[in-house]
């Protein structure tokens, strides 16, 4: 069976956030406890595992995700990098329709060679100071925010970008703090460089101490930020060490996750499930 490992918001390898996937055959899945041994075996931050529904339904692939110790409920670049490889392959042409934890999402690739996600809008909801949690990320929070049943982070607004980018947390302690992880983020120093807010995504929860790109967390930012900014088409740069850049179009329940994606190995997984 192939595997590829895709670089997710991104156009060049090395960078944004690379996600395995699997496109398996038939119309089931493996076991969970197979999918979840092989998503440990690739040991990013995310595998992605489709296989084709049959024609005339809500959606054309099912989809679930795997962190290397645990399921997910909703993951946007392992959601890109499955888009990207379907397009990529010749195995879609138009717009493709999935069934995930999270409900029905969809991806429309572009001329350019860019996808649109289709999400839901995470709601969002102010929360009082968690005690600890400032200690815990290494910076003072302005506001914090929770994020619904299928996100499940905090959101954590810091007074500027540095301080976002200079956060050093006590990974083991911010576990403790939320179900899936937290969400740093700031209003952009200077608009001009091309992305209006900047975040980080911390999950330790599920195993991913730090995530170069969180399309899923997105589904947040993009609410927050458009409310804040007064626009509902925004940038978002995810301030991690490789870095990524994410197009956010608040739609009401729904949020566009725009971005690009590059496929860097094609092989062969020599087991079978």
């Amino acid at each position: 069976m192939r595997i590829r490992i895709v670089d997710a918001f991104t156009d060049r390898p090395f960078s944004g956030n690379p996600a395995g996937v699997l496109l398996l055959e038939g119309g089931a899945f493996p076991a969970a406890e197979r999918l979840q041994e092989i998503a440990a075996e690739v040991n990013l931050s995310e595998t992605a595992f489709a296989h084709p529904l049959p024609p005339g339904g809500t959606a054309d692939w099912a989809l679930r995700w795997f962190t290397p110790v645990a399921e997910v409920d909703m993951c946007g670049h392992a959601t890109l990098a499955t888009a990207h490889v379907l397009h990529t392959t010749g195995l879609a042409t138009g717009p493709v329709r999935f069934t995930a934890r999270c409900g029905i999402l969809s991806a429309t690739a572009h001329p350019d060679g860019s996808l649109t996600l289709d999400f839901p809008t995470a709601p969002l909801s102010e929360e009082p100071m968690p005690y600890g949690l400032a200690d815990a990320l290494g910076g003072d929070p302005v506001s914090v925010h929770g994020t619904g049943e299928h996100v499940g982070d905090l959101l954590v607004e810091l007074r500027d970008e540095a301080a976002v980018r200079t956060l050093a947390p006590d990974f083991a302690a911010l576990a403790t703090h939320s179900r899936r992880g937290v969400i740093a983020t700031a209003a952009a120093e200077d608009p001009a460089r091309g992305y209006d807010y900047v975040s980080r995504g911390f999950f330790p929860g599920v195993g991913i101490d730090e995530d170069p790109v969180t399309g899923s967390a997105h589904t947040a930012l993009a609410p927050f930020w458009s409310a804040r900014l007064g626009r509902d088409d925004l940038t978002g740069l995810q301030a991690s060490a490789r870095s990524g850049l994410v197009r956010t179009a608040l739609r009401g329940e729904r949020t566009l996750l725009t971005g690009t994606a590059v496929t860097v190995i094609d092989g062969e997984l020599l087991t079978t499930f």
